[in-house]
């Protein structure tokens, strides 16, 4: 039983791999070509490609599932072709037995990728973003193409590149009243975190005075914010590069702004139920092979596969971005596509059975 639970295992996680490779390596050569329309000065086609090879573990971790399902549908499928299920079945073992052999290598690898999200992915993101964003928006204020923007009462901020360890490059300041009236701006070319506040270097602010402006200009200038280079890391990545306590940290700090922090949520709850999300998939595939893909081509099983994933995830996609629009939960939005998958699957392997 335990050769018979690792040919199984070591059948379904390597077309899984295969699968993932051949995805994640047709999206990098997608992105190569997008990135050249970005080339320009110090940006060169080698920063490109530095640039997809750092996205990698992002790219890996989000489609994980997608190839999951299409891994297995293969895996299994093979499987079939060869009628060595047949022969299983004949032997006494239960579909149930055979469903846990198969979850067993992906409970594995569900639990290997939430590592890569929660701890690679943000790494690698904001490193390649930050180094991008350098190279393309350059450190004055003039160069600034790109960038991020940040708001803090009644000020608003905009960094041309956020680097890891508290560095920041080109930082730009706008300070309002409570009528929204501009009373000063500021530029310093850097500024960095010393303990408990940031140093800025190199700037000059300009203060608006009713009719004239007044311009001063400093060498150093001590910044005290709320801002924490944690909290700006996480302005230079997209919600999805984010690790959950990431996403948990920066949707309070909107909440204490007033602002919205609906996306973040639901990004949030999108990586919590990722394992479920898999799951689901993976018993789908499980019951298409020992139901209505039991006796066609391994191309069939394919396309099946590339369709169910598409369903479930723009299902997905579009009760997301409608929970944040009718106010119901993100949880909801996340979860019920699973949950309808997981029941699909119970419902066909109940009859196989």
């Amino acid at each position: 039983m335990r050769q018979l639970s690792r040919y199984i295992s070591t059948s379904v996680l390597a077309a899984i791999t295969l699968v993932l490779l051949i995805i994640v390596a047709i999206d990098a050569i997608g992105a190569i070509n997008d990135g050249r329309g970005d080339i320009a000065k110090d940006y060169t086609f080698k920063q490109v490609i530095i640039y997809v090879a750092l996205t990698l573990p992002a790219r890996i971790y989000e489609y994980l599932p997608m190839s999951s399902l299409i891994g297995c549908l293969i895996g299994l499928g093979i499987l079939a072709n060869n009628s060595e299920l047949v022969v299983m079945r004949a032997a006494g073992m239960s579909v149930l037995r055979i469903v846990w052999l198969v979850l067993r290598p992906i409970l594995v690898l569900v639990f290997l990728g939430s590592l890569l999200g929660e701890y690679v992915v943000p790494y690698t993101d904001q490193y390649a973003e930050s180094r991008r964003m350098l190279l393309k928006g350059g450190k004055t204020a003039q160069e600034s193409v790109s960038g991020f923007w940040n708001k803090e009462g009644n000020e608003f901020m905009h960094f041309n590149a956020v680097y890891p360890g508290g560095v920041l490059f080109g930082v730009t300041r706008y300070q309002f009243d409570d009528q929204h009236v501009l009373q000063q701006s500021s530029f310093a070319g850097r500024a960095s975190f010393q303990g408990d506040h940031w140093v800025e270097e190199l700037g000059a602010v300009t203060h608006f005075l009713g009719d004239r402006t007044e311009v001063t200009t400093f060498v150093t200038r001590d910044w005290n914010t709320k801002l924490s280079p944690e909290l700006l890391n996480l302005i230079v990545l997209p919600p999805e590069s984010l690790a959950m306590r990431g996403l948990n940290e920066y949707s309070n700090y909107l909440k204490e702004q007033g602002q919205d922090a609906s996306k973040y949520e639901l990004v949030f709850w999108d990586k919590a139920l990722q394992p479920l999300t898999i799951i689901s998939l993976v018993l789908i595939a499980i019951s298409f092979i020992f139901g209505p893909l039991r006796e066609v081509t391994m191309g069939y099983r394919v396309f099946a596969g590339v369709v169910v994933g598409l369903v479930f995830r723009t299902s997905q996609d579009l009760l997301g971005p409608a929970s944040i629009v009718f106010g119901f939960s993100p949880l909801l939005a996340v979860a019920f596509p699973a949950i309808i998958c997981c029941l699909i699957g119970v419902i066909l392997l109940r009859r196989a059975s």
